[in-house]
């Protein structure tokens, strides 16, 4: 019997996370997210992940962080350092889930470039338009992105009506529109090479003693 391990995540991961849980069978992964609304205030997340992580230490031998560096500019692998835990690849979400060699052509191709995920599509008005103020004040959007040229959907799923909300998102910020489907990415990858590897260590003491 596979010991619980303890996965950190953005909240903008919680329902991908759950979905591998379910499809992988990690029965014994349990899930705890921080609010996804950090990412308005990266310089916050490196503190709020070290007090999950002390929190949560006397309950669990194994803990995994589900964040990338989510623009907290090298801070909270300070603090992972510091406290002994890995976290997944990458400098933000949008190159975990596309990949880094496929976020680096899609950026290279045109640098003035927006990224939606399907978290992003799905909470665009609250996470993008309302913290923004372009609601009350729609002439704020050249301000904003006036250096874009595009609208990148990383789609996690092949959702119809989410491929909508993405190109309505591109729409109202007058930006021509791509869908590039991604999957999990190394969200997948990490996470699995992460659990597998804890999984084989366990194996191997049981079979040592």
């Amino acid at each position: 019997m596979h010991k619980p391990v303890l996965v950190i995540a953005c909240g903008a991961l919680a329902r991908e996370i759950t979905d591998l849980k379910r499809s992988y069978g990690w029965s014994h992964l349990r899930l705890r997210c921080l609010d996804a609304k950090l990412h308005n205030r990266p310089e916050e997340i490196p503190e709020r992940v070290r007090e999950a992580i002390r929190e949560s230490r006397a309950d669990y031998e194994h803990i995994f962080i589900a964040y990338a560096d989510c623009g907290t500019g090298g801070a909270l692998d300070g603090v992972l350092e510091q406290e002994g835990v890995e976290r997944l690849p990458g400098a933000h979400c949008y190159q975990l889930f596309a990949g880094s060699r496929r976020f680096s052509l899609l950026s290279s191709a045109e640098p003035g470039t927006f990224y939606l995920t399907d978290f992003l599509a799905r909470h665009f008005e609250r996470l993008v338009i309302e913290p923004l103020g372009l609601a009350e004040h729609p002439e704020l959007r050249d301000a904003y992105f006036g250096n874009y040229r595009r609208l990148v959907y990383l789609s996690q799923t092949l959702d119809a009506e989410l491929v909508r909300a993405a190109r309505q998102a591109a729409d109202r910020l007058a930006l021509a529109f791509e869908h590039v489907h991604c999957g999990y990415g190394e969200l997948e990858s990490g996470l699995a090479e992460r659990l597998s590897r804890w999984d084989d260590d366990q194996e191997d003491l049981r079979l040592l003693a």
